[in-house]
């Protein structure tokens, strides 16, 4: 059997079904419904946060906040994450100003990001790479003192928690996947968190195009909402979500303690981590390919992620970033999903041990 790097976790088919027939029962499929309304408040409770605005994906959340933020300036970011957090900036006529990575957590390098601010700089977005918090506190500092907006792409994050608070509850604004592959997930989805009242409402209103009630607007908007069907997914997998996290947790102990000699994520101090991925950077580029050899060749699938490195994005033309860049060549996420047999991961261990 194939072993891909991850797998869509499944509630049981019934609970899904039952949820379902909420939608036949109502006739109502989308525009925030009854099933949205109820993940929104459950999702509050889960993660003790004050605000949440579901929608249909994970980068509509991005382009939201850049749209209201960025003010078409120059974005301090990383080049070490998906496509979506640079592609975002570039798709809101924004600028993105990459700044080099901590070679230990792989988050932005906190300590290079006041050398790149100019008075083109309107805001600083960040990602929690594999779940693994920023330098919150130091990326606070800086923005007050310039007067920058600080978006965190925290699409890797739900569930992690920062010095006991959720992570979703720092930065002008924190977005996050649903996406299948993700822990929490709803079929495609995400979500946009705010604590600034004002600007939470005008993240809603804009996700819904810029409705005030049925024929009012309170300004510019899109349509990023999401359906009742993915909310029903959402509220069948977040009854199973500490069963998720406590399975991937016992396999991602059992990588570290099996592959100490090969180079792994460093949590930052205070975090509560989530297990969402688990990367191994290899000393050299030819050594994770020959790894990767080894696994294709048995059926399985790791990942490069996140490579290449963004600044290296023919679209974009970065300045170097010679940490990102070694790192993306070197850095590879082995198979971690529910119902990862154990002799499955006995035998990953051995094709990339040399």
């Amino acid at each position: 059997m194939k072993i891909n790097v991850t797998k869509s976790y499944l509630p049981p088919k019934e609970e899904y079904i039952e949820l379902l027939k909420k939608i036949w029962d109502t006739n109502w499929v989308t525009n925030r419904g009854p099933l949205v309304l109820d993940l929104e408040a459950k999702l509050k409770s889960y993660l003790n946060i004050k605000n949440i605005i579901l929608t249909t994906n994970g980068t509509i959340p991005l382009q939201i906040a850049l749209k209201i933020l960025g003010k078409q300036g120059e974005i301090i970011t990383t080049p070490f994450s998906y496509i979506a957090t640079t592609s975002s900036i570039i798709w809101e006529n924004c600028f993105p100003v990459f700044v080099d990575i901590d070679p230990e957590y792989l988050t932005i390098d906190e300590t290079k990001i006041e050398a790149a601010v100019t008075n083109k700089t309107t805001a600083i977005l960040a990602t929690h790479v594999y779940g693994n918090p920023c330098n919150i506190e130091k990326i606070e500092l800086i923005a007050n003192k310039y007067d920058l907006k600080v978006i965190y792409d925290a699409a890797h994050a739900f569930g992690v928690k920062y010095k006991n608070q959720s992570i979703f509850n720092f930065g002008d604004v924190s977005t996050c996947s649903f996406h299948a592959t993700k822990l929490f997930h709803t079929g495609e989805g995400g979500a946009m968190f705010c604590n600034d009242n004002e600007l939470n409402h005008q993240l809603f209103y804009s996700h819904n195009f810029g409705h005030n009630g049925t024929l009012d607007f309170h300004g510019l908007g899109i349509n990023g909402k999401i359906s009742e069907l993915q909310a029903a997914m959402g509220l069948a997998v977040l009854p199973h979500l500490e069963d998720v996290i406590s399975e991937r947790k016992k396999i991602v102990n059992f990588y570290k303690t099996e592959l100490k000699n090969i180079k792994h994520l460093k949590i930052r101090e205070g975090a509560e981590w989530n297990y969402s991925y688990f990367p191994v950077v290899f000393e050299t580029e030819e050594d994770l390919l020959r790894a990767e050899k080894n696994l294709n060749d048995n059926d399985i699938t790791p990942r490069r992620y996140f490579y290449p490195s963004l600044n290296t994005v023919n679209y974009v033309n970065g300045n170097s970033m010679p940490i990102s860049e070694s790192v993306s060549k070197r850095a590879l996420c082995l198979p971690l999903y529910v119902g990862l047999e154990m002799e499955s991961i006995e035998r990953i261990i051995k094709l990339i041990k040399f």
